[in-house]
């Protein structure tokens, strides 16, 4: 214990110590060529015309899993089940007013078809063209490991 008394504090564990930390759920969906589904922010929304992996807040008393089922119903009209979300990965980083913790999931298998019921803009992208399409900062580092797993 004392050796983590004595280790140094950044400034940045500083600045993100006086910052809420939000928790969002992400996915990976991933379709039958092995193209990755993103979708365009709409006008209106932070972070507007950024590109994203479909996703959002966990309220309280959700899990991960089940803001995302939530989620995708209502942002994209598609069923999914906890059994098909495979956690991948995870994004930590900090924003101007947030500390984002967001867990990425892989899904391959869901009912319906994605649509946008949200004024986004949905495209299927093969992982090795995802740095070509604009993301928040949060969502960068996640490309090159999905690229890898794909």
């Amino acid at each position: 214990m004392d050796i983590l008394k004595s280790m140094p504090i950044t400034e940045a564990n500083q600045m993100a110590a006086t910052k809420p930390t939000i928790l969002v759920a992400a996915v990976a969906l991933v379709d039958d060529e092995n193209r990755v589904l993103i979708a365009q922010r709409p006008q209106g929304k932070s972070m507007a015309g950024l590109w994203e992996f479909p996703g959002g807040k966990v309220e309280p008393g959700e899990t991960p899993e089940i803001a995302l089922i939530r989620e995708l119903r209502e942002e994209l009209a598609i069923d999914v089940t906890e059994a098909c979300l495979a956690p991948f990965t995870f994004a930590s980083h900090l924003y101007e007013k947030f500390h984002l913790l967001m867990p990425l999931y892989v899904c391959r298998r869901w009912h319906g078809i994605p649509c946008p019921a949200e004024g986004q803009t949905l495209k299927w992208v093969r992982a090795n063209r995802l740095t070509e399409y604009e993301m928040p900062p949060a969502d960068i580092p996640l490309i090159a490991m999905l690229r890898d797993l794909l």
